[in-house]
């Protein structure tokens, strides 16, 4: 009962076993993680999701017995199972253990010192953080094709020297939090000096984001993040953050420090997988869920095989 009351509150009450009949390919070669019971972890939204299907698709391929505990409500959940040993490894993004988890205010411009920071602080919280993925979804400005175009738009600095001339040109689609968090629109507007009028602001769910920046009629610009498969879907120009100012959102694997010391082999297993992570790869495989409507798990497994990481049974 206190197991059970554990996991439920970490939002692990209930999973399944990864049933597929899979085996190694260029990864998990003489399943090394034979005997091994392991539960992967995610948050909720689809990218989450689909990493997490894609590291539980690889232990699986390695020998173990897997239990998918994917899809749960909030950052906070995932990393205190991962910490607990209630999950034993997830997929999460550098600037939100900085930022969200760690305390920090400012983020570390450089992707790679981003992570040894963050690797580095989480080691004593029974944390392990393995190599980052190129993948970096971050916040981001975009704009149609047209309003790119008509005002000339390539970075965030253009963005500030429009607001200058031309106020009324910059009107901005956002979500509530993006409006007043430090690393959203307040600490960006002090980056680049330059303000955005309220009336300007259109705040409504993220996800209508994309559709109204494609129309062009509520906003020229809204907020995204950038490996959003509706960016290239929907051929939407994403602007330079020149001055550097969103932290880097870098996907990397962690795994609980008494799993890794037990089976260090992971490392090995996940770095050729987390090395083909791009951003551009992260969009293909995010469209194919949002756009395309398929299911995350055929989405991660197809891509799996594809790139020769594991073959079907």
């Amino acid at each position: 009962m206190v197991a059970a009351v554990g996991l439920a509150g970490c939002g692990l009450a209930s999973g399944s076993p990864v049933a597929d009949d899979v085996e190694p390919g260029s990864i998990g070669r003489g399943q090394p993680l034979k005997g091994a019971d392991l539960t992967v972890t995610s948050k909720e939204f689809t990218e989450q999701i689909i990493l997490g299907q894609i590291m539980a698709l690889a232990f699986k391929a390695a020998g173990a017995e897997v239990l998918d505990r994917t899809a749960i409500q909030g950052s906070i959940g995932t990393r205190e199972a991962v910490k607990s040993g209630a999950a034993d490894a997830n997929y999460e993004y550098t600037g939100t253990a900085w930022i969200t988890y760690l305390g920090h205010t400012k983020p570390i411009a450089d992707p790679y010192k981003q992570w040894v920071a963050v690797r580095d602080e989480d080691r004593g919280k029974g944390l392990t953080w393995l190599p980052p993925a190129p993948m970096d979804n971050t916040y981001a400005f975009a704009a149609n094709q047209a309003n790119a175009k008509k005002y000339r738009l390539e970075t965030l600095s253009d963005v500030a020297a429009l607001s200058k001339k031309d106020p009324d040109a910059v009107t901005l689609c956002l979500d509530g939090e993006f409006a007043v968090r430090e690393d959203g629109l307040p600490g960006l507007e002090k980056k680049y000096g330059f303000s955005i009028p309220s009336q300007n602001l259109k705040k409504m769910d993220s996800g209508i984001v994309y559709n109204e920046v494609t129309s062009g009629r509520s906003c020229t610009l809204g907020e995204v993040f950038t490996t959003d498969g509706r960016i290239p879907e929907l051929n939407l120009k994403v602007l330079e953050d020149d001055k550097k100012f969103f932290p880097n959102y870098n996907a990397a694997p962690v795994i609980n420090s008494k799993t890794f010391r037990k089976y260090p082999v992971i490392a090995k297993i996940l770095d050729p997988i987390t090395k083909k992570l791009t951003t551009p790869v992260a969009q293909q495989l995010n469209a194919k869920v949002d756009v395309d409507g398929e299911d995350p798990h055929e989405v991660a497994k197809d891509w799996m095989v594809k790139e020769g990481f594991i073959r079907e049974g």
